[in-house]
């Protein structure tokens, strides 16, 4: 089993033998990234998308009733938007110029750090590319760990500058992940004594995370593109920051496809799938994807947070009892990483014991929401 997370895909390798296009030159769409409704898993009906009052809930981190805003916005839609969160806007400011700057660097610059087909860090296509027959029409940057070596490639003169900004948006980010934890198990009754591996002080000193730098660039036929397919996120939590183009929207059963709207100084906190497994799917992670805009380039910076590699997730025994057997088995992250990387949308399922008592169908099986 490896025990760190840039280990995680050695045994999944992604060989995409695809060329990166240079985006700013295409002026029409090629047919290898145009989509078809057969091409998405989850197409928008007419009429799916969410009315006005519909909107993902908005959290003032600094209101009393935090806590049981959290949990009512965990169980009733997965995802929420968070303000007075303690990040500071030149901090935001700062990591949104060092995201433009990456995916403004020509083609062959950015290749130089290229991610490996088994390794986890650098430039490249979404890991979920093999899983479509279309390209998505954007660019991504993963850092696990130091950026050094591949900053150094990319800007041999700047990096000090680059790494620094990383280095300090990951360090508040980790804070506010915590912070984040303890509102949604808090809200679920779950204190320091059920949740061993948040460490003596419970602020998950150990705690493993990943940055992803995604850009979408302003695309000439965006009614046929996809930015980035539906899927959940394999985190315990995600936090993201949205330039100020629309794109982000999040599946909600009953309603459609919702658009998670850019808020200026907000943050938008996905629940993730081990966060699903858990809570014992009383929280379900969310389904979500990016779509993309014909005159407005969008970048989005996402905090991919989770346990530390060796602790096995399994539903807290706190909300198991007699009519609520445990739904998922333990497994880690790595292990989890692993088994998304081979089963997709399908990997919740694919590590659930039993069905819930109450013969609903399962919220983990996202394979069964229905778009109307």
């Amino acid at each position: 089993m490896p025990a760190r997370l840039s280990d995680a895909f050695k045994s999944h390798p992604l060989n995409l033998q695809l060329k990166h296009p240079d985006f700013s030159s295409l002026q029409e769409l090629p047919d290898s990234y145009a989509w078809s409704q057969n091409d998405d898993q989850y197409p928008s009906s007419p009429g799916s998308f969410g009315a006005e009052q519909d909107s993902v809930p908005v959290i003032d981190l600094s209101d009393p009733n935090a806590l049981k805003l959290t949990g009512h916005a965990c169980r009733t839609w997965g995802v929420f938007q968070v303000t007075n969160h303690g990040i500071p806007s030149k901090l935001l400011d700062d990591i949104e110029s060092a995201g433009r700057s990456l995916f403004s660097l020509p083609v062959q610059q950015k290749l130089k750090a290229a991610r490996s087909p088994d390794g986890i860090s650098g430039y490249g296509f979404a890991r979920i590319s093999s899983f479509f027959q279309k390209l998505m029409w954007s660019e991504g940057f993963t850092i696990v760990g130091s950026p050094l070596d591949h900053f150094r490639q990319l800007w041999p003169q700047d990096y000090n500058k680059f790494c620094n900004i990383i280095e300090e948006y990951e360090k508040v980010m980790k804070r506010l992940a915590g912070r984040l934890m303890w509102l949604m198990l808090g809200s679920l009754g779950i204190s320091m004594e059920d949740v061993k591996w948040a460490g003596p002080k419970g602020d998950f000193r150990d705690a493993s995370a990943a940055l992803q730098l995604n850009s979408y660039p302003a695309c000439p036929d965006p009614d046929r593109a996809m930015g980035l397919a539906a899927h959940t996120d394999s985190t315990l939590l995600t936090i993201l920051y949205q330039n100020n183009t629309s794109g982000l929207q999040v599946l909600r059963e009953g309603t459609g496809w919702v658009t998670v709207p850019p808020l200026p100084g907000a943050l938008v906190v996905n629940v993730g799938d081990l966060i699903h497994i858990l809570s014992n799917g009383l929280y379900p992670s969310v389904l979500h994807r990016a779509v993309v805009n014909r005159s407005r380039h969008r970048l989005s910076i996402a905090y991919l947070y989770g346990p530390p590699a060796s602790v096995q997730i399994s539903p807290l025994s706190k909300l198991l009892g007699p009519s609520q057997p445990p739904l998922y088995r333990p497994i880690t992250w790595n292990e989890y990483l692993g088994t998304k990387a081979k089963h997709f949308n399908k990997a919740l399922s694919s590590v659930r014991l039993c069905a819930p008592l109450n013969a609903l169908v399962d919220v983990s099986d996202h394979n069964s929401v229905k778009v109307g």
